[in-house]
């Protein structure tokens, strides 16, 4: 077993925080990192669609990405790589990631349409999916699992690295 994590600091830390308990190594893996958000890094929802309202818009119907920012395929793409690489090595993987990533992960595994991620419900805090690998592909056994649908999600989270 591996436990692998993306380099920017919340994910890490939480990372660090599991392997001192089950006592694994970490490794880091900046394919693993969220989504950029472009120009609209580090802002809120209310500060983007004030700013880029018609973007904005597009974004939230899956229908665009943020202005100079990645698409969603690209980060699955990035983020399956990094599962490939570990994979094989290590016989299962804790992967400590970011919502967006998960996402877009979880949908690349699956083979499922870009147009369609919308359909999985943003990962929340502290939040697991668990993903098999049979020889016919990958199934989905469980998604955002944990405590964090049912206390909620603060409000007002920001569009950024971290």
């Amino acid at each position: 077993m591996a436990v692998v994590s993306s380099d920017l600091v919340r994910a890490r830390r939480t990372a660090e925080a599991v392997c001192e308990h089950v006592g694994l190594p970490l490794v880091l893996d900046p394919r693993l990192r969220e989504s950029h958000f472009g120009q609209w890094q580090g802002l809120t929802g209310a500060e983007v669609s004030r700013t880029w309202p018609g973007e904005y818009a597009a974004w939230r119907r899956w229908e665009g990405i943020p202005v100079g920012g990645e698409d969603p395929v690209a980060v699955g793409a990035r983020a399956a790589a990094a599962v490939q690489m570990h994979l094989p090595s290590a016989g299962d993987l804790l992967l400590v990631t970011h919502g967006g990533t998960a996402r877009a992960l979880v949908g690349t595994l699956l083979e499922l349409d870009p147009a369609t991620w919308w359909r999985l419900a943003p990962l929340g805090n502290t939040c697991w999916t668990t993903l098999v690998e049979f020889e016919r592909g990958w199934r989905l056994e469980r998604h955002n699992a944990g405590l964090g649908p049912l206390l909620g999600e603060p409000s007002g989270a920001r569009l950024r690295e971290g």
